[in-house]
């Protein structure tokens, strides 16, 4: 193949190097080398003379850009699990495929879940607050008490790769497992978890210690765990989300918070973010909440396995056969 022949592949953000470097061997690959956020005029420039757009999260593929792609734009290849930055309803009626790279990022965005369980009832970041600032003034009995995990009412919300993957390491520390989707869950995991299956999510939320989102963003679950379904949580539960932060309203989690409604919350995503709630960095150097910057998936080997399946979806899709890892209206 020459380098004429080669599909124009537009990246939106930098990768891994040996990622980029495998797209150059194979593509025609134009990359953001200030790895900036795009604006919306410079994605619609790239949908005007690429062939596949890779974008990020940080990407939002709207109506209004994909209105004016140009004719030879025929694939969006997410690297990202989700795929809510992407209008895929309106790529599907203007005849371009949608990928993502699921699967990849279970076993780190769990680990993350886990760490946050941890470090909220633990309050490990107050630990470490007291420790940068020189005010230990040595160990005590009823000092610095948190609560313990063993034994507590986990409630899953989405128990799909990645809540299947904190559920059971959830179960080795000892929690109970209980769980509420849009479907139940086979029987032999349900078993192999001794998972609860709830119906009601209001139900479920009342009853837990420690609630954990792990449900895709979409217009069904938008403010999903909304000021009254908040208000359904015990005073001394926590939350944890490495979802997506528009699944909760944050300004009523926020609120109960600061009122005392809620024990604490541990967030690695945002309603709005970049940008974080004043309150909520003000909540957490008060030892409320755990705030982490979007680092579920972080690490070297979940983004080089990302790379590495955006460039099978991507050449599967040349070749003219079904990309492995599609994505569909119907899948949201």
């Amino acid at each position: 193949m020459t380098s004429k022949a080669k599909p124009v592949v537009f990246v939106t953000r930098r990768l891994p190097d040996v990622v980029e470097t495998r797209m150059r061997e194979l593509f025609d690959t134009r990359l953001n080398e200030t790895d900036a956020p795009l604006s919306q005029a410079d994605l619609v420039a790239a949908a005007k003379i690429a062939d596949v757009i890779v974008p990020t999260v940080t990407d939002r593929i709207d109506a209004t850009i994909l209105s004016q792609a140009g004719p030879k734009l025929k694939l969006i290849a997410n690297f990202g699990n989700g795929f809510d930055n992407i209008d895929v309803a309106t790529a599907l009626q203007r005849g371009i495929t949608v990928t993502n790279t699921p699967g990849v990022l279970t076993g780190d965005t769990a680990d993350m879940t886990m760490a946050l369980i941890l470090a909220v009832p633990r309050r490990l970041a107050e630990g470490f607050e007291v420790l940068e600032h020189s005010e230990w003034t040595g160990w005590s009995p009823t000092w610095m008490l948190g609560k313990r995990i063993h034994g507590k009412r986990l409630g899953i919300i989405g128990l799909g790769r990645i809540g299947t993957a904190v559920a059971q390491r959830a179960k080795a520390f000892g929690m109970s497992i209980h769980y509420h989707g849009r479907r139940r869950a086979p029987a032999a995991l349900e078993q192999s978890l001794e998972a609860t299956w709830w119906e009601s999510l209001d139900q479920m939320l009342a009853r837990m210690d420690i609630i954990s989102v792990n449900c895709p963003h979409t217009p069904a679950t938008y403010h999903l765990l909304s000021a009254r379904r908040l208000k359904l949580l015990k005073k001394d539960a926590y939350i944890v989300n490495t979802a997506r932060g528009e699944i909760i309203d944050e300004v009523a989690l926020t609120r109960m918070i600061e009122a005392g409604d809620l024990a604490g919350a541990g967030l690695d995503v945002f309603e709005h973010e970049p940008a974080v709630n004043p309150r909520l960095l003000k909540l957490a150097k008060a030892g409320k909440v755990v705030l982490l910057p979007h680092m579920g998936s972080a690490t070297v080997e979940g983004r080089i396995d990302m790379g590495e399946k955006v460039i099978v979806n991507i050449r599967a899709f040349m070749d003219g056969h079904r990309p492995p890892d599609r994505v569909l209206p119907s899948m949201l």
